[in-house]
């Protein structure tokens, strides 16, 4: 392959650099309304009375509306394909607020500082009421998030309201009770994920104004328009028809952005004034209105033979999601789907539990979509295995990880590729594993290496599907039109590296537009790992369709059968010795007999979502007297399938890498005793700076997908799992303490290692 597979530079990488491309904010009408929003401060309240007038009356002030004055219909506002799996539980505004920072009112002003002012101004009466605030008091607590009785559901997904159930799921192959029974060791262990909050660069942000037809035209930092667009029909109660949503240049979104978070406000201010309207959350909404990952609660058990076969395990799980179940089924289901199917040698498995509502703030979907947390309390138990068995970690997982072509325990479909045989042993080469494991005691400090497997998918089987367009233009360029949303991760760059490939151009020739729902092919949107591996085969199947078309229109042009044209990208040549060139055929193909434009078409949605794989190894160092912990090295080696663009590769599997080391060491989302948040900026909640990292190192072991775009998997989420298992087992091996509860704090370290100091000195 001459461009798939090679390292070059981002489209748009340069024009990204110094400052050029245009961001929504970017792009707001000068005339355009400022929307802002009275925000609950009670983590759960009816609204007995609100005024409004006072508002009203401030000069300045066009528009204020509340739970009065929106549609009543419910909807959810999860990007996920219709008919989309969580429960329609929301409103645009609600007499009953749900979480500090839920909507109260929407206020639209000339100006900031007027809109500002005015939401002081609304007088309001609030019924406060006893909040849910934790999960494990949830099922059966005397306060019902969701009192309503027109809340529903377009699947049976366990939602059961009147106990704060907002969904069940229970998978189970074979007998898990005889299975732990016929162990000859079985681990028990519970294990805490926090919520983490996606904390991208660009908050969330839209405007909205009408076109010179009357049709409702929304610009917006998302990553999904399409599923934007029929959020906003629902809700607004509008034909799809009327809408148009447009995604410009977006700063990060990590899944936050998977939810249409900030459109609908905007949107109906414009309807109703007429008027471009904007709304951007600054950085505490950010925090407190929007959403998170979803904090779990495990509790696992694994049995094994004594030489290490893992026999069974059996998962239970407790998930927060929050005020409204945005993704609280799917988030949930994946916890067990994108972590079991790793030990397929097991003769039983079992996954079951529930979603429930809090008062807190929304969960949501964040890279790793559960498989992230089902991965640390996994992996964990497995490494406590490895402890019982005194069995090295890497040897138990040899024995017992799936390979290419047997039969996923889980799903009971072939695998059809892997190399995450070859992950754990490269990594195990890179980070130094036998000279280290467990541990080097350095006197005050002790250094020492731990090590976690993780798996994810590539796309949603037999749901999602992409759709790509590819145009010969007159002058012999192409363009590429797509419906996915590229997030700074370079997806527009590896998909015109596909077409680029299939016709043999150079990829400067290829124009990407993406991502305007009025003229971009549809696609589900940039998520569940789909890019690269569903978009990128609609790319292939359309470009493939372009050349064939390039070659038949030649080959009347040159008086030869299709069979007899040669094709390298720039000119065609007949087996006679004619030859025309790419840049002439176009010409005519527009201007001649025929007038028309040659274009490929294609849609793609695969039936399997081929896992990627990451083998995670990571060397700490602990300070003894503090429980400060240092992470050394973290090397990673990543089976993605075919490395499309290795450099842009590279650097997403670090950044996701990143954020999994801020969930194992650093970022929570925490909550008083009231339910109000209490990391609600960057000053209270903490993310890891560049000093924090360490070496982080990425190698890829490449196999090939026979169902993805020249042998593709995804990366962009897997990376992001190993860290927080790997690391709470370096932990372990250096100090003697598994820690369950993520993060893994010095306080929480120190306070662990006196525990069992002061255990092993009582008598």
């Amino acid at each position: 392959m001459k461009i798939v597979g090679q390292s070059v530079a981002k489209l748009d990488g340069l024009a990204i650099a110094t400052g050029k491309p245009l961001y929504t904010a970017d792009l707001v009408p000068a005339n355009a309304l400022t929307v802002k929003l009275l925000r609950s401060p009670h983590a759960a309240a009816r609204i007995k009375a609100i005024d409004p007038a006072a508002a009203i009356a401030l000069p300045g002030v066009v528009c204020v509306l509340t739970h009065k004055d929106v549609p009543l219909v419910r909807f959810t506002l999860a990007g996920q394909t219709y008919p989309e799996p969580s429960p329609y539980d929301r409103r645009i505004l609600d007499d009953l607020v749900r979480h500090t920072g839920d909507g109260v009112a929407i206020v639209a002003a000339e100006d900031e500082r007027t809109a500002q002012q005015a939401l002081g101004l609304i007088k309001v009466e609030y019924e406060v009421l006893t909040p849910v605030l934790a999960p494990e008091e949830a099922i059966g607590h005397p306060t019902l998030v969701h009192p309503e009785d027109d809340l529903f559901c377009n699947f049976a997904i366990g939602l059961d309201r009147g106990r704060n159930i907002a969904a069940a799921h229970t998978v189970a192959v074979g007998d898990v009770e005889a299975a732990l029974v016929a162990s000859e060791v079985v681990v028990r262990n519970t294990f805490r994920t926090q919520a983490q909050a996606q904390a991208m660069m660009e908050t969330y942000r839209a405007f909205s104004y009408l076109d010179h037809t009357g049709r409702l035209v929304v610009v917006s930092s998302t990553q999904i328009p399409f599923h934007v667009r029929r959020h906003l029909a629902r809700a607004l109660e509008l034909p799809a028809s009327r809408i148009r949503v447009i995604k410009p240049r977006i700063g990060g979104g990590f899944g936050g952005k998977q939810t249409a978070v900030a459109e609908l406000y905007p949107a109906l201010v414009t309807l109703r004034t007429g008027r471009p309207a904007m709304l951007v959350f600054d950085r505490k909404e950010t925090f407190t209105a929007s959403n998170s990952r979803h904090a779990m609660l495990f509790t696992v058990k694994i049995g094994a033979d004594r030489d290490g076969r893992i026999r069974a395990i059996d998962v239970r799980n407790l998930a927060d999601t929050g005020a409204y179940g945005e993704h609280a089924p799917t988030v949930f289901s994946v916890a067990g789907e994108k972590s079991l199917p790793l030990y397929n040698k097991a003769d039983a498995v079992r996954y079951s539990g529930y979603a429930v509502y809090t008062n807190k703030l929304p969960a949501g979907a964040m890279r790793g979509y559960g498989a992230t947390q089902g991965c640390f309390a996994i992996e964990s138990a497995v490494n406590e295995l490895a402890a019982a068995l005194g069995m090295d970690p890497c040897e138990l997982r040899l024995k017992n990880i799936i390979k290419a072509g047997e039969t996923d325990i889980y799903h009971g479909k072939p695998l059809g590729s892997s190399a995450l045989d070859r992950c754990i042993a490269r990594g195990r080469e890179l980070i130094g594993w036998q000279g280290k494991y467990p541990r080097r005691d350095l006197g005050d400090k002790v250094r020492a290496v731990g090590m976690a497997v993780s798996m994810q998918g590539s796309g949603i089987a037999g749901i999602d599907t992409a759709s790509a367009e590819v145009r010969l233009n007159d002058d012999g360029n192409y363009t590429l039109l797509i419906g996915s949303t590229d997030m700074g991760t370079g997806s527009d760059t590896i998909l015109a590296q596909m077409a680029a490939e299939v016709l043999d151009a150079p990829l400067g020739n290829i124009i990407v537009h993406a991502a305007d729902t009025d003229v971009s092919p549809f696609d589900t949107g940039s998520y569940a790992s789909s890019t690269a591996y569903v978009t990128g085969m609609a790319v292939l199947k359309a470009a493939t369709e372009l050349r064939e078309k390039i070659i038949a229109t030649a080959a009347v042009a040159l008086g030869a059968a299709p069979d007899e044209v040669a094709f390298d990208g720039a000119t065609l040549r007949s087996a006679a010795g004619k030859e025309i060139s790419l840049a002439r055929l176009a010409g005519q193909s527009v201007v001649g007999a025929e007038r028309r434009q040659l274009t490929g078409c294609a849609s793609h949605g695969s039936p399997v979502s081929p896992p990627p794989y990451v083998a995670g190894f990571a060397e700490i160092e602990i300070d003894k007297e503090t429980g400060r912990i240092a992470l050394v090295d973290f090397v990673a080696v990543v089976d993605c399938g075919t490395v499309v663009n290795p450099a842009l590769a590279r650097v997403q599997a670090e950044g996701g890498i990143a954020q999994g080391i801020g969930l194992a060491l650093y970022e929570e989302v925490a909550y008083d005793e009231r339910g109000k948040l209490l990391t609600d900026s960057f000053m209270t909640y903490k993310i890891p700076c560049r000093k924090d990292i360490g070496s982080v190192r990425v190698f890829f072991e490449e196999s090939y997908e026979p169902t993805g775009p020249f042998g593709v998997k995804s990366i962009g989420e897997v990376v992001a799992n190993t860290p927080a298992p790997a690391i709470a087992a370096a932990v372990y091996n250096a100090v003697g303490v598994r820690m369950t509860s993520l993060p893994i704090t010095p306080e929480k370290l120190f306070a662990a290692m006196n525990n069992k100091k002061l255990r092993s000195e009582t008598p």
